[in-house]
């Protein structure tokens, strides 16, 4: 059996797209919401079996991944997080790359040598990694209106991944994939599905919300911005922050979201003009980690906040 596990946003789902409009195969799908990246743990899978990991980190997977590479399991991995130690084994062939300016789509993108690069594009978009997204972009020739629309496909499937649970949701991201997958020509897709008619409305009603709240705190070093326990504010929790690292490209930002279960998720962003620190930050709070552009915390308790803003503000200080 071959088994297909995913991160729920863009950069998960157009890496997939991307392998699997190149190397065609009937496969399990394994997925979640965005930060749900524990994945092979919902994987039974035995000796024989192939398990290919797309834009979820090794280190929250480790204990899963000896186990299967011991029973005969073989697992390719590509991804652009901290994968802590790599296994070595005959078994496991990764294709991980930390650097500030790449994303998981991208090293898809690379080992297929451009095959279905536009989709690389698409995702590094919804990354954030708009330089990265245009420098990939120099080969296919595209105009500047249709790499704004490559952004605004990225950003709304990025948009799609975040929320506490599924029902925070549009798409269960297997569904987005599915629906996705038929269309080799994102422009076609944009043009003729319902589901993109659903995201971009969906987004910005949305943004409009998050854009209307005022920081709890903002200094010049960066703002922190606290969003009520609403549907709206989940969903928007990691693209807002997107957003406004791109407004203020000086400034680190993170949004603290109240989930329904009385704590709090953060989304961290480095500024885009030093794009580093958002993992070292997170990784001080358990829960937290991610990479140095763009990391998180999935539990803040809601006594930890001050904590957490001092060690932000100390980070980036005024």
């Amino acid at each position: 059996m071959i088994y297909d596990a995913f991160n729920g946003d863009a950069d998960g789902i157009c890496a997939l797209h991307q392998l699997r409009l190149a190397e065609p195969i009937d496969s399990t799908l394994i997925t979640g919401v965005k930060r749900d990246i524990g994945l092979l743990k919902q994987i039974d899978a035995v000796a024989g079996d192939e398990i290919t990991a797309l834009d979820i980190a090794v280190e929250k997977n480790a204990a899963a991944l000896a186990a299967f590479l011991e029973k005969g399991v073989k697992v390719r991995w590509f991804d652009h997080h901290n994968p802590g130690e790599l296994p070595v084994h005959p078994n496991f062939h990764a294709s991980i790359d930390t650097a500030a300016d790449v994303c998981t789509s991208l090293l898809v993108d690379r080992h297929l040598n451009g095959k279905h690069r536009i989709w690389a594009v698409t995702a590094a978009f919804g990354d954030n990694l708009h330089a990265a997204a245009r420098a990939a972009a120099g080969p296919l020739a595209l105009s500047d209106a249709q790499l704004d629309q490559l952004r605004e496909l990225g950003e709304c499937i990025n948009y799609n991944g975040y929320g506490d649970s599924l029902a925070d949701l549009h798409f269960h991201p297997a569904e987005l994939y599915r629906l996705l997958h038929p269309y080799s020509d994102p422009f076609a897709f944009m043009r003729e599905s319902a589901a993109f008619k659903t995201l971009s409305e969906g987004y910005a009603a949305d943004m409009a919300n998050a854009r209307a709240s005022q920081p709890f705190e903002a200094r010049a070093g960066g703002a922190v911005f606290v969003l009520p326990d609403a549907a709206w504010a989940r969903r928007v929790s990691g693209v807002y922050a997107n957003d406004l690292a791109t407004a203020h490209p000086d400034r680190a930002h993170a949004l603290v979201t109240r989930s329904p279960k009385g704590h709090y998720v953060v989304s961290v962003r480095a500024p885009l003009n030093n794009k580093s620190g958002a993992d070292e930050l997170c990784k001080r709070f358990e829960t937290g980690g991610g990479r140095k552009a763009a990391a998180g915390i999935n539990v803040l308790p809601e006594e930890r906040i001050p904590d957490f803003v001092a060690a932000f503000f100390a980070a980036w200080p005024d």
